[in-house]
């Protein structure tokens, strides 16, 4: 599996997902900067969490305008694989690779801990590893992440099993509980919680987020 992850000053969570990768995969992903315009031949882009361009205007808004997305973009439309987490999820949807946008945290407080969440979609190339209605636990990070969306794409999510993951106890006030939600074609998955912050038996507590990189393997390999 060819993957890259895009860099962002502000960025900080890249190394930890490139590590998840390498460890998944065996092989290294490139580390693609926010200023190149050609993205290496890629299966898998992943846009990690962090502040970047440190969330001055908005969570996102000047990333998804750096000139590395519009490769992604273009990778997008060939099929390639996009995995946002977090800050990345938000870049996602200032591109509109994916409806809605995420808003400040209900209690307007930063939240770092781990929430338990439950799978509602298994049948894409990111949670063939995990089992409709299986609980996880995996930390979130972040003081923008609300989901919010109008009820017409409510709707069409719903509808449609884009929804991969919903909160089992709402951390952050996201309209009906939406943790992660995927693309029309579920190539595409933002989500708030960090599963390369789950991935390593060494660091302690759980292993859930493994299974992501481990679907992605599979798929892709």
């Amino acid at each position: 599996m060819r993957a890259s992850v895009i860099v962002f000053p502000g960025s900080n969570c890249d190394r930890d997902v490139a590590v998840a990768l390498q460890r998944a995969c065996g092989r290294r992903p490139n580390m693609v900067w926010h200023a190149d315009v050609r993205l290496p031949e890629s299966d898998l882009v992943v846009i990690p969490g962090g502040f970047s361009y440190g969330d001055y205007l908005r969570t996102g808004a000047v990333a998804a305008r750096a000139p590395i997305m519009r490769e992604v973009a273009a990778a997008a439309k060939k099929g390639v694989r996009i995995l946002g987490i977090c800050n990345g999820f938000q870049v996602l949807c200032e591109t509109q690779l994916l409806p809605g946008v995420l808003l400040r945290n209900r209690d307007l407080k930063f939240i770092c801990r781990t929430v338990e969440l439950d799978v509602v979609n298994s049948d894409s190339d990111f949670t063939r590893n995990w089992k409709k209605g299986q609980k996880l636990r995996i930390p979130i990070a972040h003081g923008d992440g609300s989901y919010f969306a109008d009820s017409g794409t409510l709707k069409s999510l719903n509808d449609n099993g884009r929804v991969a993951l919903r909160y089992c106890d709402n951390p952050n006030g996201s309209l009906e509980d939406i943790a992660g939600i995927f693309s029309e074609n579920r190539r595409i998955l933002g989500l708030m919680p960090h599963p390369e912050r789950a991935a390593d038996p060494e660091l302690g507590g759980s292993v859930d987020g493994a299974a992501v990189f481990k679907s992605l393997v599979q798929a892709l390999a």
